[in-house]
């Protein structure tokens, strides 16, 4: 793996306007910045596709992906998202959830020691953003 491993993180997303400026911003602002954000959105119904949109116009990693119709579900979105994709490495993030800003880095660090073709992390709960 190179050192600059290129990560595509797919974010699928149905209504969740109020979540994505944090959300997309906790990848955004990554330790390791070599990666693409693809948001899918399915269908929302409120203006996460036009967030999505003004986030993308600031950043050229960013990418809006709309599914045709709601699929009711996370895993087309995903399945879609994946289809996408351009990176070594895909990392999945709900659009109501945040990273740790050093999660890719430690993950590919992790990778790199260890002949294994995925990882995954443990998540914890929290109220808010004080207590990441």
């Amino acid at each position: 793996m190179a050192a600059e491993a290129f990560v595509s993180v797919v974010v699928p997303c149905y209504n969740a306007e109020q979540f994505l400026p944090t959300t997309l911003s906790s990848v955004l602002t990554q330790t390791h910045q070599a990666h693409e954000l693809i948001v899918v959105d399915d269908g929302s119904t409120d203006g996460s596709a036009e967030c999505v949109e003004r986030i993308a116009a600031r950043d050229a990693r960013v990418r809006l992906v709309r599914m045709p119709r709601n699929a009711g579900a996370p895993a087309a979105p995903r399945n879609l998202g994946v289809r996408e994709t351009r990176g070594e490495w895909i990392a999945f993030l709900d659009a109501d959830d945040v990273w740790h800003p050093r999660k890719l880095e430690l993950q590919l660090a992790a990778l790199k020691v260890s002949p294994v073709p995925m990882c995954s992390t443990e998540m914890a709960d929290f109220r808010d953003e004080r207590e990441i």
